[in-house]
């Protein structure tokens, strides 16, 4: 399996380097993150972002804070470590089972010391376990697809790639599994509002890869179903209940109306984590509220070269006001297949699914 470039999450022992994802596509910009608050607001404001991603960044920056404490442990002090981080971003499901097995594996120990290492090996740990599922992932996707049929055309929405996960992906993960077979791919981008991560990043991604890469507005999918023939659709997702309904980045919903009225496949990649059987269906999945700001303006979207992309980043009326819910349910009927490392399957097999792992 190919390989990105680079690695947007890496360890260096006494800090985390994280790959700025606010700066793509403008800039390569690495943030050095040696404290626990420090971890908390780059996954708050979205440096890092990708459930995966904010599961390792997690671990890592619980690392951190043990590493800053001395002394005897006092139990309290690690539930209050533990809330401070899944506190960040509470939809993407990743993260809460990473901190559940995070404070599991502390239980009894007594020196922060030993805490540090335990969450350190941990964390590393969850980078290669997640590397080797992208992959298996992006192959069991790949398995989907006509094997006699060269080209294939996929909308996709967000980013899913390397860039929200330890390396390779899972929705973009399997357009490179699907490259790696000598397929020729057509990807068309989601932009993804207000935040831009199709443009931004899953644009960047494919242009770094060599895969061909058109961006289209959130609105324009049923134009595309209409004049294009689209072999399916690929999303991430950040929580699935145990009926199958799933948490994704807001306007993945409209994107699985669209494509279900044109018959074209639309298809979840997930790896394990993403899935909460404590949850019966999608109403129960909280749904973060950002701010406003995301909406009005792109104050996040800085030029390079000093200023904003546009005059003082606005975009919308002084005093205007916005919503901006940071993700949508899509139901599980709008679901053919759910691509994971276990194999591919409904949302009816689910549960059965990972009780046998």
């Amino acid at each position: 399996m190919s390989q990105p470039e680079f690695l947007p999450i890496q360890w260096k022992s006494t800090f985390l380097s994280l790959l700025d994802q606010r700066a793509l596509p403008g800039k390569k910009e690495f943030l050095k993150i040696d404290t626990v608050e420090d971890t908390i607001l780059a996954i708050r404001e979205m440096a890092v972002r990708g459930a995966p991603a904010i599961a390792i960044t997690g671990i890592f920056g619980l690392t951190l804070g043990a590493k800053d404490r001395k002394g005897n442990v006092n139990p309290n002090e690690v539930d209050l470590l533990i809330k401070q981080v899944f506190e960040s971003r509470p939809t993407a499901v990743n993260l809460s089972f990473a901190l559940g097995e995070a404070k599991k594996r502390v239980q009894g120990e007594t020196s922060w010391e030993s805490i540090a290492k335990i969450w350190e090996s941990y964390a590393l740990e969850m980078m290669v376990e997640d590397l080797r599922a992208n992959q298996t992932l992006g192959k069991n996707g790949a398995d989907l697809f006509p094997k006699d049929q060269e080209e294939f055309h996929i909308i996709t929405h967000c980013n899913t790639g390397a860039l929200a996960t330890a390396g390779h992906g899972t929705a973009l993960g399997v357009i490179r599994s699907l490259r790696d077979l000598g397929k020729k791919v057509v990807v068309y981008a989601d932009e993804t509002r207000p935040f831009l991560q199709g443009s931004r990043l899953t644009a960047f991604e494919m242009m770094e890869e060599g895969i061909e890469c058109y961006i289209i507005t959130d609105g324009m999918s049923g134009w595309l179903m209409n004049h294009k023939k689209i072999d399916a659709v690929l999303v991430g997702c950040d929580r699935v209940a145990a009926n199958g309904d799933t948490a994704n980045k807001i306007g993945t919903y409209n994107l699985a109306i669209v494509a279900h009225e044109h018959k074209v496949p639309f298809y979840v990649c997930a790896t394990r984590d993403s899935f909460d059987l404590n949850l019966k269906t999608g109403d129960e999945i909280p749904i973060e509220m950002r701010k406003e700001s995301e909406v009005t303006q792109f104050d996040f979207l800085k030029n390079p070269q000093g200023g904003y992309l546009l005059p003082e980043g606005k975009t919308s009326p002084i005093g205007a006001r916005a919503l901006n819910p940071s993700f949508d349910i899509t139901k599980a009927k709008f679901i053919k297949n759910f691509i994971t490392e276990m194999g591919c399957f409904v949302a009816g097999e689910i549960p059965s699914r990972l009780k046998t792992v």
